[in-house]
């Protein structure tokens, strides 16, 4: 459908509203007040907008801020966490969303699974912070063997990094696979646990961030994060 000129125009107090900046009635006090400019010219009460046109509140440029944005994603292996253009396998260009967005932590190049995505830093900020003991769950496949002093010495901690890592539940899935949840994130912290413990990982896959599980994603699809899952997040952080 077309749109007309005068279909694309938004009145100024709405506008000023949808942008977070106050509420019409408020947005209407400050145009009475010659605070507001549209072009560099003084608004009037009742004035309307364009799409491109500069909007000033006491010199201030007003914009509309884009929707707060959480993403599910399923991270197939291959696939870079960082947005380096030079890196052909980074994700931004992978998923390529239609706003700035970026990760929620990292997953390393050869592991696969859960990875959160956002535009809002202070969420992203309170999930990261190591003292809040969020938990991340993990499926491992292994070169050989588990034995029962392996996972006791994997749940009770290992040394990597200069430090020991936190104790953590394992549960042995498989004659040579195992699920871990870590409450800190050190750098490729599952490898270099199993590597010390003399120990090769084969996969990797993480299926859950604190409340948020993996699912029925498939390699590359991504969802919103629900309403109820948001609350929950929130409640956790």
């Amino acid at each position: 459908m077309i749109m007309t000129m005068n279909e694309k125009e938004i009145r100024l107090n709405k506008y000023l509203s949808d942008c977070g900046l106050c509420s019409r009635r408020a947005a209407d006090r400050l145009i009475e007040a010659g605070r507001v400019t549209v072009d560099g010219q003084t608004a009037q009460t009742g004035s309307r907008v364009l799409p491109g046109q500069i909007v000033r509140c006491d010199r201030t440029i007003i914009t509309k801020k884009d929707p707060d944005i959480l993403l599910a994603f399923y991270k197939p292996r291959g696939i870079v966490c960082t947005e380096e253009k030079r890196e052909k396998n980074n994700i931004i260009d992978y998923l390529d969303y239609p706003c700035r967005i970026f990760t929620v932590g990292r997953l390393d190049k050869e592991s696969e699974g859960l990875l959160l995505l956002t535009n809002m830093g202070g969420l992203s900020d309170q999930i990261l912070r190591s003292r809040n003991h969020h938990e991340k769950e993990y499926l491992v496949t292994v070169d050989r063997t588990i034995t029962r002093d392996f996972l006791t010495a994997m749940g009770s901690g290992v040394p990597i990094l200069d430090t020991v890592t936190r104790p953590c539940p394992v549960t042995r899935t498989g004659k040579r696979s195992f699920r871990i949840i870590l409450t800190q994130g050190l750098n490729r912290q599952i490898r270099r646990m199993c590597a010390y413990l003399g120990y090769n990982v084969v996969s990797l896959k993480r299926v859950r961030i604190m409340n948020i599980h993996l699912g029925g994603l498939k390699p590359g699809q991504y969802r919103d994060v629900t309403p109820e899952e948001r609350e929950g997040l929130y409640k956790r952080s």
